[in-house]
């Protein structure tokens, strides 16, 4: 279109047009005269302009996407981060308080023996020097540590030093067939002679082939003389099984121990042996068992007059009452088919009368 006198005219005209009627429209607010036409004009655009919205939307939200993406990857990134760092925080943590149980059982154990012990930690575990059975210590010579010391921790004996380092020492471990400790049984007092059998029970040979044994029984060691290998008094486990005797001169029973060998972590080496022995005080007390109380039972006699009277010779009901038929019922339940002693058979009534 040629930029003529007649064109630049109409551009100015409805500019000013466009002014007045905005002019009017401010003026007049809420009941403005253009409000009828700027309403019929946002019946006709508007759902116009909600598809091109929704056509352009996908592309303003991939090119924000697009911006936006390394923002998102670092935030992923650092909150994966933290994730991890959580999850090994709560598995310390969880370690920690193992530990820490595990110490306090072996320092009540040692306390109980009257023990002087010097804890370390297990590092490592397998085959050393032929036997099967073994673990390695952080704790050596430094540390006060010698060749044949008895070593325990919360739940009982776990073996003996058999070589010494600097700051390691291997530890066998009592369920090796190479191993063996003397025993003493719980308050009977029964010696026998306890050796490692790997996985299954400790096998105990004992010097009574008529001792009285049972399922149940506890064992502890009997010491050694000058307190090494063993000192006395360190919980070893309890009978699971008992053979025959048989008239032997020994009998054998199956010792469950009380340690867990394949899961060990704090142990003590008792550097110090108790003054005196302490027989069974290190075992752990048994749970108190006890007997069913028994249910009382409440006798309830019917008198002539259909009262109901208990033990006590109080009077609780009355089966010709209403509700008798259950409070007979009831007493009928307590003392069956009995009748009172003064009461006679229906029969016996009818004939009198």
């Amino acid at each position: 279109m040629r930029d003529t006198r007649e064109s630049r005219l109409l551009l100015v005209l409805l500019i000013a047009i466009a002014f007045a009627l905005i002019t009017v429209d401010i003026r007049g607010g809420e009941e403005s005269p253009v409000d009828g036409a700027r309403q019929a004009a946002a019946t006709v655009f508007g759902p116009v302009e909600n598809g091109v919205a929704a056509a352009v939307d996908p592309v303003g939200n991939a090119i924000g996407a697009v911006r936006d993406s390394g923002n998102r990857h670092d935030r992923i990134s650092t909150l994966e981060q933290e994730n991890a760092a959580l999850k090994a925080k709560l598995g310390s943590d969880d370690r920690t308080n193992s530990r820490v149980r595990q110490l306090d059982a072996m320092l009540k154990n040692a306390g109980a023996g009257q023990y002087g012990i010097k804890g370390a930690e297990v590092i490592a575990i397998g085959a050393a020097q032929g036997f099967s059975w073994t673990v390695t210590i952080d704790a050596g010579a430094d540390d006060g540590i010698r060749r044949d010391m008895t070593v325990l921790n919360g739940e009982g004996l776990v073996g003996r030093v058999t070589t010494v380092g600097p700051d390691t020492a291997t530890v066998l471990l009592a369920n090796d067939p190479d191993f063996t400790v003397g025993t003493r049984m719980e308050k009977t007092d029964e010696l026998g002679f306890a050796t490692g059998q790997g996985s299954r029970p400790l096998s105990v040979q004992f010097l009574n082939g008529k001792a009285k044994v049972k399922a149940g029984d506890r064992l502890v060691t009997f010491g050694s003389s000058k307190d090494k290998p063993f000192v006395p008094g360190v919980p070893v486990g309890e009978v699971v099984r008992v053979d025959p005797s048989g008239g032997a001169l020994t009998r054998t029973v199956y010792v469950k121990p009380y340690v867990g060998f394949t899961k060990l972590d704090i142990v003590g080496i008792v550097v110090q042996a108790p003054r005196e022995d302490p027989r069974d005080m290190v075992l752990p007390k048994q749970p108190v068992k006890t007997k069913p109380k028994p249910t009382p039972t409440v006798t309830v006699t019917v008198q002539p007059n259909g009262d109901l009277v208990d033990g006590s010779g109080k009077v609780v009901g009355n089966i010709n009452e209403q509700g008798g038929d259950a409070a007979g019922d009831a007493a009928g339940d307590q003392q069956g088919n009995a009748q009172p002693d003064n009461a006679q058979p229906d029969n016996a009534a009818n004939d009198q009368e």
